[in-house]
Order: structure tokens, then sequence, then C-alpha cells
């Protein structure tokens, strides 16, 4: 009898040889843990179709998707309360400001922008990043036969 999954995080998949990461661990919300793992898949998905994944990016694909996700915090939050922020009333000196969110929203483009920059994502820096070479382990038809090496 299968016994059902309560309280667990849907299975990881591991693209590449990059398990992806425990989003579950890292976000408290089932939807950005949701779009944490389309995010990842999607980038971890086209790197490993250029030959540019590697076990070390892994990391920093992980900033990656964080940033987009903060990215999108900030964004629905400018959305919804603008762009600039509204002086206090009660302090004659105070002044409009822009929204802190609008900053941090900026900040995590920047951030976006310089990783998938290092990661080969963008047009520009996809020719100078070098293929991940893979090892092949080479067979022959008489290794069935004469059994591993010794």
């Amino acid at each position: 009898m299968a016994s059902k999954r309560r309280g667990r995080a849907p299975a990881r998949e591991t693209i590449g040889g990059i398990v992806e990461p425990d989003w579950a661990r890292l976000l408290p919300e089932a939807a950005e843990q949701g779009a944490a793992s389309e995010h990842w898949r999607r980038v971890a998905g086209e790197m490993d179709a250029a030959q540019i994944l590697s076990p070390s990016n892994g990391h920093s694909l992980q900033r990656l998707v964080l940033t987009y996700l903060v990215y999108d915090r900030c964004a629905l939050m400018v959305a919804a309360e603008g762009l600039v922020t509204e002086p206090n009333e009660d302090n004659p000196k105070a002044i409009a400001r822009l929204s802190i969110h609008y900053k941090a929203m900026r900040e995590a483009e920047n951030t976006a922008q310089r990783l998938e920059a290092q990661l080969g994502l963008t047009p520009g820096k996809r020719a100078r990043v070098g293929k991940v070479t893979k090892t092949r382990e080479r067979k022959a038809g008489a290794d069935a036969f004469l059994g591993p090496k010794a």
C-alpha cells in the first residue's frame, strides 16, 4: 500500500549533475517555492542544453533564482504602493522619496544581470563561456566478458 507524502517537498530534479535546491528550506511560501522551482528548471535546462552547466555553477544558479524572486516581490510592492513614497504629513521637513522597494528592485536587477553574464545566459556573453567537458567512460565489447579492471 502506498503511503501519502504529507508535509514533504516535491522530489527535487537533477539537471546536468546539479540537484535542485531545497526551496522549502529557503523560502517560507509555497507559491515562491513553486516559482523558484520553475525558474531553476528553466535556466538549468537552458544551460544544460547549451553545454555550459557544471556542478560548480550550482550556487550561482541558486542565487540567480533567489534574485529573480526578490525582484518579483519588489515589483509587486512598487505596483501596489507606487514609485514614490509620500512624505509624512506630520513632519514639515519631510520630502517625497523613491520607494525603498524600487531601489531594491533596481539592485536585484543589477545582480541578476551580473549573474546571468557570469553564467553565460546573455547573448553577448554566451560565446565567451566555454562548454563544459563531460567525462566519457569508454567501454569495449570485451569489458563485459573480462569483468571489472583490477
